[in-house]
């Protein structure tokens, strides 16, 4: 279950933001897709949390949008992490026409619990 956080400058219109809402859970489940947690493309509640928070006055960054990918740890995502963030760089900049994007994809050792 990847958890994103997508960083923004004030200037980026809401409409992109929301655009990119909306393509994220599908693009990033197939970035971090594995045999240990494959993605059928059917996707549940609690797959995908996505949380956007605008650059505050003392925040400093050189992009106007930053997207961060915490996804479980598995040797087979990790064996090709740059590959699969620059895949998911791409596909985001295709799908939302934002050119000016940061994309950072960490794989933590972790555990995770849902109630249903």
């Amino acid at each position: 279950m990847p958890l994103v956080e997508v960083t923004h400058a004030p200037a980026v219109a809401e409409s992109k933001l929301r655009e990119l809402g909306e393509v994220l859970p599908h693009l990033v489940s197939k970035a971090v897709e594995c045999p240990e947690e494959p993605y059928d493309g059917n996707l549940q509640p609690g797959d995908v949390e996505i949380r956007f928070r605008k650059l505050g006055p003392l925040d400093r960054s050189g992009l106007d949008v930053v997207i961060e990918v915490k996804s479980k740890w598995f040797e087979s995502r990790a064996t090709d992490r740059q590959e699969r963030v620059d895949a998911l760089h791409q596909a985001i900049s295709a799908a939302t026409g934002l050119d000016d994007v940061g994309v950072y994809l960490s794989l933590p050792t972790a555990a995770w619990s849902q109630g249903d």
